[in-house]
């Protein structure tokens, strides 16, 4: 199993509100699960607290990956561990290149696994080959990250980053928001030239029409802080013509 997550209870440490009320998951290796659900449900708490985002204070439940907790790593190092985010609103970082971004990210990954750092020429022909698959130019890599960059080439940088990473768990929240059909269409084929049998990816959605696209193995439903219902991709379609409330008000 690459990801069980049991019992997990999580509030918000500065208000004290808690927002995950006994969340069980498990992702196996392979897998592409998607997690569904209304607002406020505390699908994008789940991702924050997967990797890592202070602010959030567990004080119930196992997070383990691979066997292993990582409630009391840090970001960077469950990042190291292969814990990936990918935002629903990329932030820029100002006077920071693209490359100069990935480099440093994927090097300091490097060292705290014991690796030794990709010379220049490596890296650059690792950042070539993957952007090129991605559709990714070369104007992007030189610009500051997300500066300036549409909605849909924030998203599609973040996947760039996931490419260059390599993580064991990739966790996408909401990678849908905010982008026309045909960004959305790009995304998504980037996202699934990046599923592998010793990765598992969890895809936090509103819409079913994501699902189209990136077709899950498994669909979470979630409701007021855990997981009322599992299904088959076909479970997406129903939520789709009937909506929550029926899981909203079973989970109250």
């Amino acid at each position: 199993m690459l990801l069980e997550i049991k019992n997990l209870h999580v509030e918000i440490e500065s208000e004290s509100k808690k927002i995950l009320n006994g969340l069980n998951l498990t992702i196996e290796k392979g897998q592409v699960a998607a997690i569904m659900g209304p607002n406020g449900s505390g699908k994008s708490t789940l991702a924050y607290v997967l990797a890592g985002k202070p602010g959030y204070a567990v004080t119930e439940g196992q997070v383990l990956l691979d066997g292993e907790s990582i409630l009391d790593m840090r970001a960077d190092e469950r990042a190291a561990k292969g814990v990936f985010l990918a935002f629903q609103y990329p932030v820029e970082v100002p006077g920071v290149a693209t490359m100069t971004f990935l480099r440093t990210a994927l090097n300091a990954q490097r060292k705290t696994r014991g690796q030794g750092e990709l010379s220049t020429p490596e890296f650059m022909k690792l950042v070539r080959e993957t952007s090129a698959k991605l559709g990714v130019g070369a104007d992007m890599l030189r610009r500051a990250v997300n500066v300036g960059f549409s909605g849909g080439e924030k998203k599609r940088n973040e996947i760039l980053q996931m490419a260059i990473l390599q993580p064991r768990l990739a966790v996408l929240d909401e990678t849908d928001s905010g982008l026309d059909i045909d960004a959305l269409q790009i995304v998504a084929e980037g996202v699934n030239r990046l599923r592998s049998p010793e990765r598992g990816m969890i895809v936090i959605t509103h819409y079913q029409r994501l699902l189209n696209y990136i077709v899950p193995d498994v669909v979470h439903v979630m409701a007021n802080g855990r997981v009322v219902k599992t299904g088959g991709k076909e479970l997406a379609l129903e939520l789709e013509a009937k909506g929550y409330a029926q899981y909203v008000g079973e989970a109250a």
